[in-house]
């Protein structure tokens, strides 16, 4: 059983842990962290799960992005502490977080990503959606909270200001 919060200031070091132990050490070096310098996160939709110690077995944080101008929410990162993965913590902060997106009013959803893992929770490819480099573009991935959200939108990825 996990508990799942609003992230709190409180939390922030305890994430950043997670995060360091579940990805490799250059994780700020990637693109998608060029588009967090410098902009808050989306405080609603970043939840933490801790587990039935208090101890933080999951997070997720969401960054707000302009793709082709239009806004939009960059997923990223979720992680889950290793002793609780295999257990469905990842899929149950994913569908909590993208529920209150919707209820938020957001309308699209992107990350970068595997395509078999997220899939399941209805992302796909986005193609005209450019990510900054080095960045493969099959791992591109949206979703459309609100229908026809991703039509019509193409062009680069940017930081929201």
């Amino acid at each position: 059983m996990f508990t799942l919060l609003p992230e709190t200031t409180e939390d922030w070091w305890e994430v950043e842990a997670l995060y360091d132990l579940c990805f490799a050490p250059g994780r700020t070096a990637l693109s998608s962290y060029r588009l967090r310098d410098g902009v808050p996160p989306v405080p609603e939709l970043c939840l933490t799960a801790r587990d039935r110690e208090g101890t933080i077995a999951g997070a997720i944080r969401y960054w707000p992005v302009l793709t082709g101008g239009q806004p939009a929410l960059l997923l990223g990162p979720v992680a889950v502490h290793p002793t609780h993965q295999g257990e469905g913590l990842g899929g149950l902060l994913i569908n909590a977080s993208l529920h209150r997106a919707r209820d938020e009013g957001w309308g699209r959803v992107m990350l970068v990503g595997d395509a078999p893992y997220y899939s399941r929770f209805g992302f796909a490819r986005l193609t005209g959606i450019t990510m900054p480099p080095p960045t493969n573009p099959d791992r591109v991935l949206g979703l459309e909270l609100r229908p026809g959200a991703w039509e019509g939108v193409a062009g680069d990825v940017t930081r929201a200001s």
